[in-house]
């Protein structure tokens, strides 16, 4: 049971100092960690937010063209689907 509390105790110390920063073995797991996480992040082949936002962009402005030119050529599919019948009423008076 004392083993247990003294456990506890060397624990929440260890952690207090590490939380408070300037102990120079926090300091050098903070910049080894940094450093692992960017060499990580850099073979994930991974995007900045920036990035990510500007081709965001991009894509829904061609969204945005391609539905008004799908609009488009259904507008004219249907002006091409009327043009005969209506032309040849014109041809037979």
């Amino acid at each position: 049971m004392e083993s247990d509390q003294s456990t506890k105790r060397g624990a929440r110390s260890l952690f207090e100092r590490l939380a408070n920063g300037g102990d120079p073995v926090f300091e050098q797991l903070d910049r080894n960690a940094k450093s692992l996480l960017q060499s990580a992040l850099t073979r994930l082949d991974v995007v900045s937010r920036e990035e990510f936002d500007a081709q965001t962009a991009v894509l829904q402005r061609t969204r945005d063209r391609l539905e008004a030119l799908e609009q488009q050529i259904e507008a004219l599919n249907q002006e091409l689907s009327q043009e005969p019948t209506t032309k040849g009423n014109t041809q037979g008076d």
